[in-house]
């Protein structure tokens, strides 16, 4: 099984981009609004199931499978619009726990 990092993931994804010529349409709006769409084709799947129906989507391979191919979708484009904007994604969900934590602390 190969390793896998956010980093060499965010450079196969560029250079996926960059071998169909398709930066010039990875701007932060267009990637935004790409994400954006992708969350909901992801909230899609779940619109109608009941509570337990969504805890068992994983069970069976096709939705298995959807919900796979659409949390990828989401990752692929949210990781594109954090290279576009220089964000490190990591240490920007690190840094939003810690606050969190601040906010909301254990009673």
């Amino acid at each position: 099984m190969k390793e896998l990092d956010v980093a060499g993931l965010q450079r196969r994804l560029a250079e996926f981009a960059a071998a169909r010529n398709w930066q010039q349409y990875h701007t932060p709006k267009n990637l935004a609004a790409a994400l954006s769409v992708e969350a909901s084709e992801l909230v899609e799947i779940f619109q109608w199931l009941t509570p337990e129906e969504s805890a068992a989507v994983m069970d069976h391979p096709e939705s298995a499978h959807r919900v796979t191919d659409e949390v990828a979708d989401v990752l692929a484009y949210l990781l594109q619009l954090c290279e576009v904007l220089g964000i490190d994604a990591l240490a920007a969900l690190d840094a939003k726990i810690d606050r969190n934590e601040r906010r909301f602390p254990i009673p």
